[in-house]
């Protein structure tokens, strides 16, 4: 191993490193592009960057974007319900998946830590997988797999195997019923497609981008302006000053600082230069590009230049963030839970929800707003309410009652129907 470390350490100019140890038999694929510096699997930008599942992270509008959608994804309210009648649902308590959902997926994780987890492997690579620990047909747990380790084939009889990486160097072979699998976008209905691999090259420049903002401050020199002579500068000052320059005025902690001249030079002050206007603008358009890719507002990434930075603007933005992204990764959690959680003899009887209502808990007027309105019209109960807000059944008894609408309540409907009359004070909750 110390051979063929030297070895490529000979052929990148890098010096070695003897405090650093690597074990290529227990390295996921991602690891051993990272540890070769190949840009192995077409990773490599034309840029010049290696893009890979770290390096992406280190990009801020990609972190934040996987951190947005993968924390919205763990922290909505999933429960696993029994359909009782057509319409009638109530949750599946004592079932043992709902206690793997909502209590503990595994021994180390929680429902939070497992789904976040599993949404930024769907985000970055296309696909999440866990291995079902099975007792009969009940998932009595999940056990995460890192996508890098996972191959997947369809098979003859069109069933679908996976061929797992162990870190000891094995291989296991797993069948389909063996396997939670969330697929992502697929072109081939097998295997999702790696959003890192195809938004690389906008990763790439965004990376060049922040190596060129740190040699600038490392490097750079911030006078902001430029020296001029009415004659010849002499040698000895011409030392003098390049010394000052390169020791006293270089990088981000000198950046303002006053020029010493001598011999008559004078100083003339410049803006910024077309060039330094590109080069911002252009680290500006990554993060517009990049919240493409991810389907996040670009507001949320914090690029407010191009769209007001408050009111109903921003409001529709995020109703947008829902309704066409969040909507599409829950359908994809809500039937990949059904599909290969689920036995099949209860395909009829149950279903995997995950209820958007949850969003609205930092929002306590648009909340409560939407409880009035369910009141007023009969839609549901203070005790109802009450449970939504975690509160307990009111004490007196009368907390089951449903309203009649106000439109319907004791006489003819006012103005056109189409709205509930509006009242001075809400049904008691």
């Amino acid at each position: 191993m110390g051979y063929l470390r030297n070895l490529l350490n000979a052929a990148t100019g890098q010096k070695p490193q003897a405090s650093t140890t690597y074990d290529l038999s227990n390295m996921s694929t991602e690891q051993i592009r990272e540890f070769l510096r190949i840009g192995g699997g077409g990773m490599e930008t034309a840029s010049g960057a290696h893009v890979s599942e770290s390096s992406a992270m280190r990009v801020a509008a990609a972190w934040r974007s996987v951190n947005i959608i993968s924390g919205v994804m763990g922290s909505l309210p999933i429960d696993l319900i029994r359909r009782e009648a057509e319409d009638r649902r109530v949750p599946a308590v004592n079932h043992p998946l709902r206690r793997v959902l909502t209590v503990k997926p595994n021994q180390w994780q929680t429902p939070n830590e497992f789904r976040r987890m599993m949404q930024a492997h769907l985000l970055l690579r296309g696909n999440a997988y866990a291995l079902k620990v099975m007792a009969a047909d009940r998932v009595l747990a999940l056990i995460p797999l890192h996508p890098d380790r996972v191959g997947v084939e369809q098979l003859d009889d069109y069933s679908i195997e996976y061929k797992v990486s162990l870190k000891g160097g094995q291989y296991l072979r797993l069948q389909q019923k063996d396997v939670f699998h969330l697929r992502g976008m697929s072109l081939d209905g097998i295997k999702g497609l790696s959003v890192l691999s195809h938004m690389r090259e906008s990763l790439g420049i965004a990376l060049q981008a922040e190596r060129t903002s740190a040699r600038l401050m490392q490097n750079g020199q911030f006078v902001g302006g430029v020296l001029s002579h009415p004659g010849k500068l002499s040698a000895e000052a011409h030392s003098r000053l390049k010394a000052s320059i390169d020791e006293k005025h270089a990088g981000a902690d000198n950046a303002g600082k006053n020029l010493l001249l001598e011999e008559g030079m004078a100083f003339a002050p410049v803006s910024m230069t077309a060039t330094d206007m590109q080069f911002l603008q252009q680290r500006d358009f990554q993060r517009y590009d990049i919240a493409m890719f991810f389907g996040v507002p670009p507001h949320m990434l914090g690029a407010t230049e191009k769209t007001t930075s408050w009111g109903s603007g921003i409001e529709q933005q995020g109703i947008g963030f829902v309704t066409y992204t969040l909507n599409d990764w829950i359908k994809i959690w809500e039937e990949a839970c059904k599909r290969d959680l689920i036995p099949e003899r209860e395909w009829d009887t149950h279903d995997v929800r995950m209820f958007t209502q949850g969003l609205m808990r930092g929002d306590a007027r648009a909340r409560w707003e939407a409880h009035v309105k369910g009141l007023q019209w009969g839609v549901i109960s203070p005790d109802e309410v009450r449970a939504l807000e975690d509160m307990n059944p009111r004490p007196d008894g009368l907390g089951g009652v449903y309203y009649d609408p106000p439109n319907t309540a004791g006489g003819e409907p006012e103005g056109d129907g189409d709205e509930p009359k509006e009242t001075s004070s809400a049904p008691g909750v």
